[in-house]
C-alpha cells in the first residue's frame, strides 16, 4: 500500500508541477511617497531608505514576501490576493512609505529604473501590480505616480495589464487612469482597509489575465479641496459617500468604486478628491456612477467649515475634562503628511498651564542623545523640539529625569492606519518631566527618527500606559484615531501652525486648478 501511494504521488508530480508552471506570473512593486510640496526639504534616495516606519525604507526581492506577509498593508493584500486567485508572485522593490518634500528627479529616476530592471528580470510576466501612494511629486513631474506608470508602460507595452492600488489621499489624475488597466484606492480614513484594497487589486488583475473581465474606468474630480479635517470616513459628511461606493460595488458589473479624499499639501493641478469607477466593459456605467459620486462630494461643500481650538484653548479644554484620556491632534505637525515631528506649540502650553498626566512624542536627535548620555535616572535639562525649521515653534526647555532608554522597536499586530506591523523609532528615551505625580506623570518621549503615531504600542513599548494618562498628544489629524480613538474620552483636533496646518490660508497655492473650492 505504501509503495502504491508513493508511485501515485510520483506520477501526479509532473501534473502538479505543470499546473504550478501554468499559473500566471504577476510582479508586485511600488514607490510610495506622500509629497508635501510646502516642505522645503527635498526627498532624496537616502530619504526613501530611511522611511518613517520600519528599519528599512526600501525592501527588495523575496524579502518583500517575508516582510509583509504577516502585516495588514497594501503589499500584504497583494500577497494574500495572489494566493487566493492562483497567481505566482514575482516581488521587485517596495520603496517607502515616506513623507517629506518634493522628490528629487535623481531619486525618482533611480527607483523607477530599478523597478523596471527588476520587472525585466522576471522569466515571464502576465501582469503588474503597483502600490503607488498617489500623491508623489517630483522636481520635473507634478504627478510622479503617473510618470512611474508611463515609464513601466513604455517598457512593457500596452498589452500587459497594470493595476495600481493607491492611498485614500491620492490626488488621482486623468493621466494615470488612462495609463492603467485599473486604479483602486483605499475607502477608509483611518486606512484600516489597506490590505483589502491590495486584495481587490490582485483580484481584478487575476480576472483580467484569465479573460473573465475587461476593465474600463472613468474618473470624476469635483472642483474642490476636501479639507483633511473632514476626511474621516467614519463620520459625516464623508461617510455617506463612502457607504454609497460600497453599495455600488455590489453591482456585478462594477469591479471597483474608489472615492479618495485627496491631499491638500500637494500644490499640483490634480490636487483634490476624486472618484474612479472600474466596470466590466461598460464605459457608460463607469462614467455615470463616477459623476454621481463626484456630485455627492460636491454637494457636501456647505458643511466644510473649519472651527478648531488653538493650542492654548485645546490644553485648557483637556485639563478641564472630568476624566481622560483626552487626545489632542497636533494637526500642524502631521508626520504622515510630511511634517517634522518636532513641533512644540502644544508641549509649550502643557508646561505653561502646568498640566499633569500628559504624553508628548518629539523627534529630536540632539535631546535624545543627551538623555542617553545622562543614563537612566540621570538629570535631564535641555531645549527640546523646534529645531528643524521656523514653522513648528521654538525649542522649549524641559527639565526632569531619564525614566527609560530603549532600542525604539515595537510591533503592531492589529489593523491600524496603513497596516504596518514592524516599527523602529531608533534608540528612544522617555523623560519624566517636572510637575509629575505618581499617578499622573508628565512624559516626554524623544526619538531619533520621526515616526508616524499610528500605534499605541509606540507608547506601550516604552512603559507608558496610555489609558491611564489624562492628556495624549498625537502628531496627526485623522490617521491616529484608529489607535487612539478607542481609549479616548474625547479627541480634539487642534489648529496648530506648521507645514501641515489644516487651514489653507497658511499657504500660497500656485498650481492647483483655478477657482478650486476650499482654498480661498
Amino acid at each position: 500500500m505504501a509503495l502504491t501511494r508513493i508511485l501515485a504521488a510520483l506520477l501526479a508530480l509532473p501534473l502538479c508541477l505543470a499546473a504550478q508552471a501554468a499559473r500566471p506570473v504577476v510582479a508586485i512593486g511600488g514607490i510610495v511617497h506622500e509629497t508635501n510640496t510646502f516642505n522645503p526639504k527635498k526627498t532624496t534616495l537616502a530619504g526613501f531608505e530611511e522611511g518613517i516606519r520600519g528599519a528599512e525604507g526600501i525592501v527588495r526581492g523575496q524579502k518583500i514576501i517575508e516582510e509583509f506577509s504577516d502585516a495588514n498593508s497594501t503589499t500584504s493584500g497583494f500577497i494574500k490576493g495572489a494566493k487566493e486567485n492562483g497567481l505566482e508572485l514575482f516581488p521587485t522593490i517596495i520603496a517607502g512609505p515616506q513623507t517629506i518634500g518634493t522628490v528629487t528627479d535623481e531619486a525618482l529616476d533611480t527607483l523607477t529604473q530599478e523597478l523596471i530592471e527588476r520587472l525585466h528580470a522576471a522569466p515571464k510576466l502576465d501582469g503588474i501590480l503597483l502600490f503607488l501612494h498617489g500623491t508623489m511629486v517630483a522636481e520635473s513631474y507634478p504627478h510622479a505616480d503617473a510618470e512611474v506608470v508611463r515609464r513601466v508602460r513604455a517598457a512593457f507595452g500596452n498589452d500587459i495589464p497594470i493595476v495600481v492600488t493607491s492611498d485614500f489621499h491620492a490626488n488621482v489624475s486623468e493621466e494615470i487612469v488612462k495609463l492603467t488597466t485599473a486604479v483602486v484606492t483605499y475607502k477608509e480614513n483611518p486606512h484600516l482597509d489597506a490590505m483589502q484594497a491590495g486584495e481587490l487589486g490582485a483580484k481584478i488583475l487575476a480576472q483580467t489575465i484569465a479573460g473573465k473581465v475587461k476593465p474600463v474606468q472613468a474618473i470624476a474630480k469635483p472642483p474642490m479641496n476636501y479639507n483633511l479635517i473632514f476626511q474621516n470616513t467614519d463620520e459625516e459628511p464623508f461617510r455617506t459617500v463612502t457607504e454609497e461606493s460600497r453599495k455600488l460595488e455590489k453591482n456585478p458589473k462594477v469591479l471597483a468604486a474608489s472615492v479618495s479624499g485627496g491631499y491638500q499639501w500637494a500644490d499640483i493641478p490634480a490636487m483634490g478628491p476624486s472618484v474612479v469607477v472600474v466596470t466590466d466593459n461598460d464605459p457608460e456605467l463607469a462614467q455615470r456612477e463616477a459623476k454621481r459620486l463626484g456630485d455627492m462630494l460636491w454637494a457636501t461643500r456647505d458643511r466644510l467649515n473649519l472651527d478648531l481650538p488653538d493650542a492654548a484653548e485645546a490644553v485648557r479644554l483637556a485639563m478641564a475634562a472630568p476624566e481622560g484620556p483626552i487626545t489632542l491632534m497636533d494637526t500642524g505637525d502631521n508626520i504622515g503628511g510630511g511634517s517634522s515631528g518636532d513641533s512644540t506649540f502644544i508641549l509649550d502650553e502643557l508646561l505653561k498651564q502646568k498640566a499633569t498626566g500628559w504624553v508628548v512624542v518629539i523627534s529630536d536627535a540632539e535631546a535624545n542623545q543627551a538623555a542617553f548620555q545622562a543614563g537612566i535616572d540621570g538629570k535631564f535639562d535641555m531645549l527640546v523640539g523646534g529645531k528643524t525649521d521656523d514653522m513648528h515653534g521654538n525649542p522649549v526647555r524641559v527639565r526632569g529625569r531619564v525614566k527609560l532608554l530603549s532600542d525604539g522597536r515595537f510591533i503592531e499586530t492589529e489593523a491600524r492606519h496603513g497596516g504596518g506591523r514592524y516599527w523602529d523609532m531608533l534608540p528612544t528615551a522617555l523623560i519624566e518631566v517636572e510637575g509629575s505625580t505618581r499617578d499622573l506623570p508628565n512624559l516626554l518621549m524623544l526619538t531619533r527618527k520621526r515616526v508616524i503615531p499610528f500605534s499605541l504600542h509606540q507608547l506601550i513599548s516604552q512603559g507608558v500606559s496610555p489609558e491611564r494618562q489624562k492628556i495624549l498628544v498625537a502628531k496627526g489629524t485623522i490617521a491616529p484615531r484608529a489607535a487612539y480613538g478607542p481609549i479616548s474620552k474625547q479627541v480634539i483636533a487642534v489648529d496648530t501652525p506648521g507645514i501641515t496646518a489644516v487651514n489653507p490660508k497658511h499657504f500660497q497655492y500656485k498650481h492647483v486648478r483655478p477657482g478650486l473650492f476650499g482654498i480661498e
